[in-house]
């Protein structure tokens, strides 16, 4: 066949490390992790190296910028499997350095991008992801189609990280949908960051424990609710993510529309997206009954963890806590029964169920160790990117917040990087409207209110709006501009004023 290299390039520095023209035809895309949020140009300068032994067809950067290293026609050095590499296109991708390997949304999104593109070109109409590595190898891909494999199936590594791991089967349908359609749709307001429940679809239980693990960790650092309680109740209320509700609203905790009054607060629901059906609850005198309920939708398992926590946090019985004492309980058990005792669940065993579970897997081994949290630091900076630009680095919150006071364009980041505090130093009358801004980046949220604390609606397209208020909020320097078509507030710190 005659092959062809992708229009997307920004970068190309080929490398020496290759076995030159493919000996099978392109069927097969390998997505990697790099472990590090490099540059096109940095993972060029690697590659060149004959030291390296190692190579990829494409890179995509920290940027969303996409570099070539081996030609489409020649067999990189990528997936520890020779085999593999003579029949497929090799991505490295920029990821964060630890587990889960997490992707920026750019880079995932110029994934998508580049997959729809390489499929057109190698006449494929389809992209498929089983899940399975000794299906997937023994398959036969049939002439329009394209077959998902991992490094992980050939060497002893996690790569591509259990992040794009439990996104596999999501990015097989995005791709197939834009070759379907014939449209790339690169700026779908619609897109979604986070992990869906789609893709536990395709995978064990022991693989569904293994891909989740890192995010209830991340939660219990936000949080100070066990890993080990969350994730069981994870896996009891949601079948491992695969029950009705978690397929089709990403509710992985049986969360209903109505809760303790929605008084308490920090939920990320949006107060509207909705899912009905029928649900069986247990009486005190051990009888079930069916009925119909609402449940709420979320735009991805992320914002489902993050509101179930919130709502163990400070949902209130008249002026009570309902699960007081949860937060920073470091006995499993007793944290089940405090779950119980504020009446999460109707079940009578309830509590033995989620023990077993915890038992069952080790769930344990995802706690945050003392260890771990014995110092938090919060580092005053610009942005957390900018580490240059930070001005100290505190134990105590309320000395970095009156840091990042004395500072202005300053803000208060935790260990992971998300803002915790930004000084009110936008006034809400001082800034003339209507004005015009631009949007230039493919993931700015759109939010309910004006702040990081309200619920994210969807992706913003790029392009020019009308800005017709400004408030300052959590999370934005410069405040929140209200969107004159009503759809919410976006942070002004990502856009830039038109005349």
């Amino acid at each position: 066949m005659a092959y062809t290299n992708s229009s997307m390039v920004a970068y190309t520095k080929l490398s020496p490390n290759h076995s030159g023209q493919r000996t099978h035809s392109i069927d097969r895309i390998t997505p990697h992790c790099v472990v590090g949020q490099c540059t096109a140009e940095g993972l060029g300068e690697w590659f060149e190296k004959t030291s390296t032994k190692a190579s990829s067809n494409y890179g995509i950067d920290k940027d969303g910028r996409v570099g070539m290293y081996v030609e489409e026609k020649n067999r990189s050095w990528c997936s520890s499997s020779s085999a593999n590499d003579q029949r497929a296109i090799t991505i490295e991708c920029a990821s964060d350095t630890t587990e889960p390997y997490a992707f920026r949304n750019i880079v995932y999104q110029t994934l998508i991008m580049l997959c729809v593109d390489i499929c057109k070109r190698n006449g494929k109409t389809k992209l498929l992801w089983f899940g399975d590595k000794e299906k997937t190898l023994n398959y036969e891909p049939k002439s329009g189609e394209m077959i998902l494999t991992v490094h992980r199936w050939f060497a002893n590594k996690s790569c591509p990280g259990n992040w794009m791991y439990a996104r596999m089967g999501d990015l097989a349908e995005k791709v197939t949908a834009a070759l379907g359609s014939g449209t790339d749709s690169k700026d779908d307001p619609t897109t979604t960051q986070g992990t869906q429940t789609s893709a536990f679809s395709g995978l064990s239980e022991t693989d569904v424990v293994k891909s989740v693990g890192t995010l209830f960790t991340a939660d219990q650092k936000k949080t100070g609710i066990l890993a080990s309680v969350s994730m069981a109740q994870f896996i009891l209320e949601s079948g491992y993510g695969k029950s009705e509700l978690a397929q089709n609203a990403n509710n992985v905790f049986g969360m209903k529309c109505s809760l303790s009054g929605n008084t308490w607060s920090g939920s990320t629901w949006d107060g509207k997206s909705k899912y009905t059906k029928q649900t069986k609850e247990q009486n005190a005198d051990g009888s079930y009954e069916t009925i119909t309920a609402d449940f709420r939708k979320y735009p991805c398992v992320e914002d489902s963890i993050a509101d179930h926590s919130a709502y163990l946090l400070d949902a209130k019985n008249g002026s009570k806590l309902r699960y007081d004492g949860l937060k920073g309980c470091a006995d499993y058990k007793k944290a089940v029964q405090i779950i119980k005792d504020g009446g999460y669940a109707t079940s009578l065993t309830y509590v033995q169920n989620l023990c077993s579970i915890i038992e069952r897997w080790n769930l344990t081994q995802y706690d945050v160790k003392e260890s771990e949290t014995a110092i938090a630091w919060y580092r005053v900076r610009k942005t957390w990117a900018d580490s240059k630009s930070q001005k100290g680095a505190f134990k105590i919150l309320d000395n970095a917040k009156k840091c990042a006071d004395a500072n202005p364009g300053y803000s208060v980041f935790d260990v992971n990087g998300v803002n915790i505090y930004t000084p009110n130093t936008t006034s809400d009358s001082t800034t003339a409207v209507p004005f015009l801004v631009k949007v230039s980046i493919s993931d700015l949220n759109i939010r309910k209110g004006p702040g990081t604390d309200y619920a994210r609606m969807q992706y913003i397209p790029v392009g020019v709006y009308t800005i017709v208020e400004v408030k300052s909020g959590k999370g934005s320097t410069a405040g929140w501009g209200r969107l004159k078509s009503g759809a919410g507030w976006i942070s002004l710190d990502y856009c830039s004023k038109t005349k």
